[in-house]
Order: structure tokens, then C-alpha cells, then sequence
């Protein structure tokens, strides 16, 4: 009897939980509801400057790496593939949408240890930080292999360098 007990109130503690997950992620959705629609896939995007295997982490709030941005699946943590172009960077996602970022709307790159709830030693993270509409986000993947995220920060880097300051500056 004992043990029914023990399984029927563990059951209806897992249920309660993941009530109020979902509740949550709804409301997360409904606040962010103004966040702008993402930008489509170029078709002649040509090939990639420099691409790598790995996990798109998340997108959050730019500064704040626990809100995540819920809207566009933004927020999933899939396996992807980062491809930078001379025209955007394409994540290449795995059970989502793709994410394509024209250069212009790229205004920085860096490492972290981590974001939204994704922790890795020193530096093993790519954060992107790009302007969607009015809102900055911050982007973080983590590379299969530790040599790819060098090459990948450069090219992004260099692109972001190269890109114009007024596709930038007509998106804040």
C-alpha cells in the first residue's frame, strides 16, 4: 500500500512539474511575441567561407544568458551545422528551422564558458551577438572539434569587419 501511495504522489509531483514548465514556456512565448520574424535563406547562398559540426546552444536576451528567446524555436538546443558566407552565417539546425544572420545585422563575436544552461571550459563557446529587429541576441554554438572554433571566430570575425555599418545602424 506503501508503495502505491509513494507512485501515485511521485506521479502527480512529475505532472504538477510539467504543468507548470509548459505554463511557463507559454507565457515566454506570449512576452516575446513582438520579436521580429527571422530572415529567409538566400537562395544562391554560395559556399561558406568557413564552415563546423556542432550544437547550436540557444539564442538569449544579448547580456542575459538565461533568457532565452522562445519565439522561432530560438531557445532549442539542437545539433547543427555553423556556416559563415560572405553574406550571413547560416545555422543549419537539426529538428528546427535554420537561422540565417545577414552580415549586416551581425555586431560581435566572442567566447564564453557558457550560456543558457550549457557550461564548457574556458573560451569552448562562439557567442554571435546580432540585432533582430530592435532587440539584440546573443547566439552561442559549441564546435565538435576544439580546432573548428578558431577558424570559424576568424572568419566570423572578418566578416563582421567587412560588413556595412549602416545595415547595422538602420536596425537599433
Amino acid at each position: 500500500m506503501v508503495k502505491e501511495l509513494s507512485l501515485i504522489f511521485t506521479l502527480v509531483l512529475v505532472g504538477v512539474a510539467l504543468t507548470l514548465i509548459a505554463v511557463g514556456w507559454r507565457n515566454r512565448l506570449r512576452r516575446q511575441s513582438d520579436v521580429e520574424p527571422l530572415a529567409e535563406v538566400p537562395a544562391g547562398l554560395g559556399a561558406p567561407l568557413a564552415s563546423a559540426d556542432g550544437q547550436y546552444v540557444a539564442s538569449t536576451t544579448a547580456g542575459d544568458w538565461l533568457d532565452r528567446i522562445a519565439v522561432h524555436q530560438l531557445g532549442l538546443r539542437t545539433n547543427a551545422e555553423l556556416s559563415v558566407h560572405p553574406d550571413g552565417v547560416l545555422f543549419d539546425r537539426a529538428g528546427a528551422g535554420p537561422v540565417y544572420i545577414p552580415a549586416g545585422q551581425l555586431t560581435g563575436v566572442r567566447q564564453e564558458s557558457g550560456m543558457a544552461g550549457k557550461f564548457v571550459e574556458k573560451d569552448g563557446l562562439l557567442v554571435l551577438s546580432w540585432m533582430l529587429g530592435s532587440r539584440e541576441l546573443d547566439t552561442g554554438f559549441r564546435t565538435r572539434r576544439a580546432d573548428d572554433k578558431t577558424i570559424l571566430f576568424n572568419a566570423l570575425q572578418n566578416l563582421i569587419s567587412a560588413a556595412p555599418q549602416a545595415d547595422t545602424d538602420s536596425g537599433k
